[in-house]
């Protein structure tokens, strides 16, 4: 029989953390609200040391080594945000950490983990992989294995969250967050359970990377054979023993999100929210705008980390706004004639469409001779605005063979 966390574990990790960790804000969300018609707010773990909520557990496991543990340095794998928890907790503990990393791991994570003072492995394709690695690492070497969930101390500290969270906003009724291995949901759910036992804690995981439905369903801890999402923070294959206990005794529902819905979630936090946020932070909002999941207002989102590559956040707000109707990609098929571009980015600009890219083709074998194949990039407000300029498009005479919302 698998022990639980205890609140009153949570509230001696809390103590613990009391100088290391700050007090996150929690800010009244108008979209959200507006959309489930009542109070919601975002706990914003993305601006906690180190960029999310990881180092809460992660500090409270390292600091209870013992000298000759410490000694003996700390090892973990992560795709970047645990990664960045344990570095940042290693060198305030006084010990050394050495960090798995898959090799597509995010590079500001790499390069803010290494600025921790680290020592940076990228070795596998997923995290379960450098789990992997980083265990044989630790039988081979003596390091202490800091596992990124599956363990009582860095539950007791994800824990903590909750704490916050129920003296922050007294009345919650509904508390949503993201869902990878399980750590932060399983202690946030010991503390609110303990302490407020209706309120309703959900988590929330990828569609693509979403292993606790298929584990539920069969009552322990299933693998995927494969998954794939841009909310790396949560890509994890398979719960955690000790976690999957805890999600199953006493978080009331685990929901999915697609990957637009993830882009839509973050166009949004971005837009109206003016919070940067990483995929994996922004599937409890995700969920909430898509409807995935029905719930009591007051609600409270967890923004669960802001570790974004900005390179990858130039793509999701493309993918958000192609999401949201906003961005079209249309093809349109019309003579070769001097003058018929300038028409038809006249035609746009009627509809106050705004063009981002033109690409101009005669060369492709499936035109006939004297056409051209025009390809845009077009900004509209929405996807009535989309359909209305794609309408007119054809009234005026151009073939539309390709339109579509990414």
């Amino acid at each position: 029989m698998t022990e639980l966390v205890g609140l009153a574990d949570v509230r001696a990790a809390r103590e613990l953390l009391a100088g290391v960790t700050r007090t996150t804000p929690l800010e009244p969300s108008r979209p959200l609200s507006a959309v489930l018609g009542g109070p919601a707010w975002l706990k914003c773990e993305n601006v906690q040391r180190a960029g999310s909520y990881k180092v809460r557990g992660a500090y409270v496991r390292i600091s209870r080594l013992s000298a000759e543990e410490r000694e003996r340095g700390v090892v973990a794998a992560s795709a970047g945000n645990h990664a960045q928890g344990v570095a940042l907790a290693a060198g305030l503990v006084g010990t050394h950490a050495t960090v798995f990393m898959p090799v597509n791991a995010p590079l500001p994570k790499v390069a803010a983990t290494k600025g921790y003072g680290a020592t940076i492995e990228l070795v596998g394709n997923t995290v379960d992989e450098s789990l992997v690695a980083a265990q044989t690492f630790a039988e081979r070497t003596g390091a202490v294995f800091i596992h990124p969930f599956d363990h009582p101390d860095v539950i007791a500290g994800q824990g903590t969250v909750a704490l916050e969270i129920l003296e922050q906003c007294p009345d919650v009724k509904t508390i949503i967050t993201g869902v990878g291995g399980g750590g932060l949901i399983s202690g946030m759910a010991v503390a609110a359970k303990a302490l407020r036992p209706d309120v309703r804690v959900i988590g929330v995981q990828a569609a693509s990377a979403a292993a606790f439905p298929p584990s539920l369903m069969a009552g322990a801890p299933v693998r995927l054979p494969s998954f794939s999402t841009i909310a790396d923070g949560i890509a994890v294959g398979r719960p955690g023993e000790l976690t999957f206990t805890h999600v199953r005794k006493l978080v009331d529902e685990i929901v999915t999100v697609s990957e637009e819905d993830i882009s839509r979630a973050l166009l949004m936090l971005l837009e109206r929210g003016k919070q940067v946020v990483e995929p994996a932070g922004a599937v409890g909002v995700a969920a909430l705008l898509a409807g995935a999941v029905e719930v009591q207002a007051p609600v409270v989102a967890v923004l669960s980390g802001g570790n974004i590559d900005p390179l990858l956040m130039l793509r999701v707000i493309e993918h958000g706004l192609a999401a949201a109707g906003r961005y079209l990609r249309v093809t349109v098929r019309c003579s070769d004639r001097p003058g018929q571009l300038a028409s038809l980015l006249h035609e746009i600009a009627e509809h106050r469409a705004n063009v981002v890219d033109v690409e101009h083709q005669r060369a492709n074998p499936r035109l006939s001779l004297g056409e051209v194949e025009v390809a845009l990039s077009v900004e509209t407000r929405g996807v009535e605005h989309s359909d209305t300029l794609i309408s007119a498009l054809r009234a005026s005479g151009y073939q539309v063979v390709f339109a579509g919302e990414g």
